[in-house]
């Protein structure tokens, strides 16, 4: 049964936990972030709230256990509802894949904490945090690639020419096509991959290294 699932089966409860967590705090970020800048559309549809169910695609959910790679529940959000329709555009992009920076903060923290606690099954939970902290990573970069219809694009769309932005728009659908091949195929290895390869490692011993000092290890 391995054979068909992106991580080894007893992972999967943990894999579940952290989904559960992390792609809820992603769409309830936009959603609270675009009402902050007046866009009420997500709140009007029940989407600013701690309830997976209102934020979790059950396919996307089961993509990620498969495949390595999924979706949760897109946040309905209209620009022009907002104050300042191109700062906060961005802003809201970003809010999601800064939650998943954050929430990978957390967790490290979380996992060297109970690195210093004798505490029973510290092996199991300090397991749970290390695959935390990892997937919110993943989850993070992913979500910032400049490619529809992840929120990299959207922040990159908000800065090209209304020429550009036209042009592209016209090709977004192609674009997505694109994407699922960078994703699913064998070229991930050679254009996806890299990325995730060199930045989580980086990214992990810095915020290691910051914990290091707070916990004076």
């Amino acid at each position: 049964m391995e054979n068909f699932l992106a991580y080894p089966l007893q992972d999967i409860p943990y894999v579940i936990v952290t989904l559960l967590i992390a792609f809820t705090i992603h769409e309830l970020a936009h959603a609270w972030v675009a009402l902050l800048f007046g866009d009420d559309t997500a709140k009007n549809e029940g989407r600013i709230t701690f309830n997976p169910l209102k934020h979790v695609d059950p396919v996307g959910f089961i993509f990620v256990i498969i495949a390595g790679f999924g979706w949760a529940k897109p946040t309905p959000v209209s620009p022009y509802k907002m104050k300042h329709r191109k700062v906060g555009s961005v802003v809201v992009s970003l809010a999601g894949p800064v939650s998943n920076l954050l929430l990978a903060f957390v967790g490290m923290g979380l996992y060297f904490l109970f690195l210093q606690m004798d505490v029973g099954y510290s092996q199991t939970i300090l397991h749970f945090f290390n695959l935390f902290v990892y997937l919110n990573l993943v989850l993070f970069i992913f979500n910032l690639l400049p490619l529809p219809p992840l929120d990299g694009y959207q922040i990159l769309s908000e800065f090209l020419p209304l020429k550009w932005k036209l042009k592209v728009q016209a090709y977004e659908n192609y674009a997505l096509l694109f994407f699922l091949i960078l994703v699913i195929t064998p070229l991930s290895k050679y254009t996806i991959s890299p990325i995730f390869n060199t930045l989580i490692p980086w990214m992990t011993g810095e915020m290691a290294s910051f914990y290091y000092f707070v916990f004076q290890i």
